[in-house]
């Protein structure tokens, strides 16, 4: 069923239709739909329906300038009413209350959701990462509410002329697995590339810096919730059998574009490992 996902996040914007869904599966329609129920926990049309209301909220928020309306059929909805009717059952907001005042917790990237399947085919690289000067916001709260610090990160940004985000680098540090820890306890730092100092601010955006040296380095392709693989893989099944050892700093995400400015399949992240 993986290929049938994949399929559907690349065909978001298409029709998408159960007849062509299950031939990619190579199962008949009423198997399908068995399966892929059983699969993925929910029914397909619930799956992709859940696909562009969370591809809509993302726009509510960071687009701004965006038409409700123009989200609306964006998502494949025929009418805005029904649009805002589905988007209040998922969000419990309506879509003009939420771009006004977003719950932004509903918007989490779903790292403590580990997916533990291993990949023995992902492409490891080992490159020497150059120390980089970066600004942060550190993230001390449940994964669930990652968001919100990544919002008050993007507003630093827009005061300071960072945005848009094509114009450095940016990162996530990450600390710990959050499954071995509690919710509140999980750290993560949101972080970009600077030139100069930061200055003084209330946002709470500090100097810091990403220790060069060498790096095991995989290029996950797709949803952030989907990176957990990448970690899995580099800890559990590479690090084990290719002689190397830990070096005493954390792990860390390169992001090169940004959802929902890309659709979700289209995002790439490299996963940075830190050896010796």
């Amino acid at each position: 069923m993986q290929v049938v996902c994949d399929y559907i996040y690349a065909h978001l914007d298409d029709d998408l239709r159960v007849e062509d869904l299950s031939q990619i599966a190579h199962f008949s329609k009423y198997h399908f739909h068995r399966q892929f129920s059983l699969y993925m926990g929910q029914n397909v049309f619930k799956f992709i329906q859940q696909l562009r209301l969370k591809r809509a909220a993302y726009e509510l928020v960071f687009q701004p300038e965006k038409r409700i309306t123009d989200i609306a059929i964006d998502a494949k909805f025929e009418f805005p009413e029904s649009f805002s009717r589905a988007f209040k059952k998922a969000f419990l907001q309506p879509p003009s209350e939420f771009r006004r005042q977003p719950d932004l917790q509903k918007l989490g990237l779903n790292f403590h959701k580990f997916d533990n399947r291993l990949e023995s085919h992902m492409k490891v690289d080992v490159v020497h990462f150059e120390t980089t000067k970066i600004a942060l916001l550190k993230h001390r709260a449940s994964p669930d509410r990652i968001m919100e610090t990544v919002s008050i990160f993007r507003e630093w940004r827009k005061a300071t002329g960072l945005l848009p985000i094509t114009k450095s680098r940016r990162f996530n540090i990450i600390y710990e697995d959050p499954t071995e820890v509690m919710p509140e306890d999980f750290r993560c730092d949101i972080a970009t590339e600077v030139k100069s100092e930061v200055a003084d601010n209330d946002y709470g955006v500090i100097n810091g810096t990403l220790a060069g040296g060498r790096y095991a380095v995989v290029r996950h392709f797709g949803p952030y919730n989907n990176i957990s693989r990448c970690l899995y893989f580099l800890y559990g099944e590479w690090l084990p059998d290719s002689g190397e050892e830990l070096r005493d700093a954390p792990c860390f995400l390169q992001h090169h574009n940004h959802f929902p400015e890309v659709a979700e399949h289209e995002l790439i992240t490299d996963v940075y490992l830190p050896i010796v």
